[in-house]
């Protein structure tokens, strides 16, 4: 299952995402994105990822294709540090879980 809350602030959109970002529910999460996208003309773009439990291939290939198109990626504990650092920067994409 997966959850998504929209905080929609002046000058940002942040999409705080809580739950299980993988199979049908990573379709659910990139529809509500494209869903806003057109109505938004916002260059702070976030996803708050501070609550994700598990990500599968097709939540960071989401991720990926947000983070290019200027999204930035929120995320805390080692797991979750490491496959944002793997998006963001994938030539240095070594977690020192610190």
């Amino acid at each position: 299952m997966l959850r998504v809350t929209i905080h929609d602030a002046p000058g940002s959109l942040t999409f705080q995402l809580e739950g299980r970002l993988v199979g049908p529910w990573v379709q659910e999460a990139q529809d509500c994105w494209h869903r806003l996208l057109p109505s938004q003309r916002i260059a702070g773009i976030r996803f708050d990822l501070t609550a994700v439990t598990m990500i599968d291939d097709a939540g960071k290939a989401f991720l990926t294709a947000a983070h290019a198109e200027g999204a930035q990626l929120i995320a805390s504990g080692c797991l979750m540090r490491a496959i944002v650092a793997a998006i963001t920067n994938p030539q240095n994409s070594d977690c020192a879980c610190r």
